[in-house]
Parts: C-alpha cells; structure tokens; sequence
C-alpha cells in the first residue's frame, strides 16, 4: 500500500445489505485508485437479521427477553469494527451500529463520516434522537438526497450530498432486443413490498386485459397478492439481479407519499434506466425529480394513472424504448460509478486536510 494513501475503516450493515453494497463496497476499488483505501468491516450478524425463526410479519418485541439479548449478539458482531477503526485515519460508518439506536458510535474514531440513504429518523422518537446524535457527534454527512441532506443540515455543517451509484459496467441495456411476453418488474427487498401490494388493484386489472403480459417480482419474499400464472416471483440472488433487470419491459417503482418515502433515493429506478428499461414511478422525493428532469418514463399516482401508463408504454414500444434510452444517458452522466466515487473521495481527501 503506498504510504501517502488515506486508509479509511467502513463499517456496514451486511454483506448482503443493498445500502452496504451500493453506498460503499462497490466504490472501494475506484476509492484506491484515488488514494483512499478503505478496509470494509461487516458483520457476522447482519444488522437487519431478525431473530432466528421467529416468525415474518411479528414484532420481535413480542419475544420479550429475548430481543434484547438478540440485540446484544448483533452489537458484539460490531465490535471488530469498532476496535478496527482505530487503525484506520477517517471512519465510514453507513448508517447507525443497529437499527434505529444510539449505542456505542461515540467509540468510533474520529473522524467520523455518517453515510446515510434514507429517511432514518423518521421511524420513532428514539430513531429521531439517535440520528441527531450520531450526526452531531460526525464530523461530515454523506447524504443520498436533498431530504436527507436539508435534515441533517440542522445537526451538522459539513453535509455532503452524494446519489447512490449505479455501476453501469454491470447494469447495461441487454445486448439483443427483448422478445416475447411483455414484463412489468419490480425489484426489493421485503420491507418495501407495501408499496408495489398498494397498487394491487391496477396491476390485477392490466394483467387480466393483457393476459400474454406477466408481473415479475424479483424479492427475499413473496407478494401478498394472487396473480396466477401471470405473477412470475424470483427470490433475488446477486448473481441474477442484473439478468432480470434487463429482462424488464418496464420497471416499477411506486412509494407512498410519506416522510419515510420522501427520503427515498430512487436507487431502483436508476437501476432500470442503467439497464436501458423505461419506468413508472411515483412522483415522490427524488422520483419526481427524475421523471421532471430527465424523462426516464411516467409518472403514476393514481390507480387510473398507473393503468394508463403501464398500457401506453405495452402500445407504444417506440415510446418505452426513447424512455430507456433517455434514462441510461442519465444515469451514466450523473449516476455511475464514474461520476460518484471522485466525490466520495473529495469527502475523505477535505478531512485529512483538515485533521
């Protein structure tokens, strides 16, 4: 390693956490070419883990003992990670130790770099405290939005606001033309599955008009709806997710008009348009932003609106394919790998000189 490199200790949520993997490790190899080299400390226990065989949909506060003793194990999967940073110049922590607390981030060395993509502060009183106080104890903000970024603005002055990247080597438009049934796909996790459920009714009624057309879920858990045949469910794995992406006809994203969803980075939407695949999303926090500006496809808000748009763009493949085309030239101009990683490292580069 060359001695003049900034060494950097991130500690993340998971390895297979989305913001674990989008926020920092995908960024790692491009941080070393500019003289950041970051040492990526994940826990055995992911943060989000729930409780081993406890039953999906139930509070784990239900278990009474035995969820604090299960926070206790997840914390102590974190100590590597805090001892570590010690060896390290700057400390990257991606979003809090554990869901939702304040616990030992004080321990971390300083200085401290908050890298938050969601609306964190939203979920309770307590979430609200502990945000406050790990962002005024950081000595920067790295924040995925303008929502994040105006709300830690009050706790902090050094707030950086950086998009999630898109790797645009890996998420690309497919090298032959789509054929076959028209897809309609959407991809997440679980805890977002609400929202694609909330529009149910639109969905069931374009598939039932369109019954060549499928829905494709890409997910860790199934939908609670019943589509038949035509509702195509993938557990998703890291090594099929871009396969599906550009199998899409047109990507979903539909949220809810809440402080939680405001903070939303539109992450799978700039999926879809790295992959060349026009979209119809909700009109909400960076979403609208990107439909206004860059024209990546419809926006839907309504049960009648999500049915228009999802019908025109199966009528008009011209349409969709203009659409795809718009929103990979965005995200390659503003959201690649390319365009994120230097600004993640002025982040770095701008401590050390100052510490």
């Amino acid at each position: 390693m060359d001695p003049s490199s900034l060494r950097v200790a991130a500690l993340t949520s998971g390895r297979m956490t989305p913001s674990s993997r989008f926020r920092v490790r995908q960024h790692l190899n491009g941080l070393a070419q500019l003289g950041v080299v970051v040492h990526e400390f994940t826990p055995i226990i992911q943060k989000y883990q729930r409780i081993p065989c406890f039953p999906a949909g139930l509070s784990q506060k239900w278990t009474g003992p035995i969820y604090p003793f299960w926070l206790t194990v997840k914390w102590a999967s974190r100590l590597p990670g805090i001892l570590g940073s010690w060896g390290h110049q700057i400390t990257w922590l991606e979003r809090n130790l554990l869901p939702g607390l304040y616990t030992t981030e004080f321990a971390l060395k300083q200085p401290l770099v908050f890298d938050v993509d969601d609306a964190i502060w939203t979920d309770s009183d307590r979430s609200y405290r502990s945000a406050r106080k790990i962002a005024s104890n950081a000595k920067a903000i790295i924040a995925g939005n303008q929502t994040i970024a105006r709300w830690f603005s009050q706790w902090n002055s050094n707030v950086f606001m950086i998009p999630t990247a898109v790797d645009t080597v890996r998420f690309r438009p497919p090298e032959s033309t789509k054929t076959g049934a028209f897809r309609i796909g959407w991809i997440g996790t679980s805890s977002n599955l609400r929202f694609l459920e909330a529009i149910g009714t639109p969905l069931r009624r374009f598939l039932t008009e369109n019954p060549t057309s499928q829905l494709v879920v890409v997910c860790d858990q199934r939908p609670n709806f019943d589509l038949g045949p035509q509702l195509v469910f993938v557990p998703w794995s890291e090594k099929s997710e871009v396969d599906l992406v550009q199998s899409f006809s047109v990507g979903l994203m539909p949220l809810e008009d809440s402080s939680w969803a405001q903070g939303k980075c539109a992450f799978k939407m700039l999926q879809y348009m790295a992959c060349g695949v026009s979209v119809v999303a909700s009109p909400v926090g960076v979403n609208a932003e990107i439909l206004r500006k860059d024209k990546p496809g419809l926006s839907a808000s309504t049960d009648e609106e999500w049915y228009r748009a999802l019908t025109m763009l199966k009528r008009n493949p011209d349409l969709a394919h203009r659409y795809g085309r718009s929103g990979r030239k965005t995200v390659v101009s503003n959201y690649s790998l390319e365009a994120i990683t230097p600004q993640i490292a002025d982040v770095f580069i701008s401590l050390k000189t100052t510490h």
